[in-house]
């Protein structure tokens, strides 16, 4: 086992289309967690929510985030990022320009505006992450 600089948890988090698990805490205390579609913007994470899901719900409420993104393969990695969240849900053109990319990096270029028109509507949240934390480990199964 090997931790990441961050320069590698960062590159690990961009490459390929990786879910991220994200984990929110609801209004009685328990744990929600939900697979996201993600990318970055420097150190910060976008991704895009409906205002009524119960991770929308829980980030309006509460906006600290825990979110794991693993490799599933031997030898294995990991990265998983706390922080806190900014939520826009007035601006159609920053939350449609992000809803696109994230939508060019899991479903392709050719899809992307389609995508991006489509989750950036009234009532979709653009949710930008600040990291406050970051544990990083690869080789998790190497000798």
């Amino acid at each position: 086992m090997r931790k990441m600089t961050k320069a590698e948890a960062y590159q690990f988090l961009a490459t390929g289309t990786r879910t991220g698990k994200l984990a929110t805490v609801r209004a009685d205390g328990r744990p929600h967690v939900a697979p996201i579609w993600f990318v970055l913007d420097g150190d910060d994470l976008l991704f895009t929510t409906w205002h009524k899901s119960v991770k929308g719900k829980n980030l309006v409420r509460d906006g600290r985030i825990a979110l794991t993104v693993d490799e599933e393969v031997a030898p294995y990695a990991f990265v998983l990022v706390e922080g806190t969240v900014e939520i826009t849900d007035d601006d159609p053109e920053e939350c449609r320009k992000w809803a696109t990319r994230i939508a060019a990096r899991y479903m392709g270029e050719d899809q992307a505006e389609a995508f991006g028109k489509r989750n950036s509507v009234p009532g979709e949240l653009l949710v930008r992450v600040k990291v406050n934390n970051v544990v990083a480990e690869k080789e998790l199964a190497a000798w």
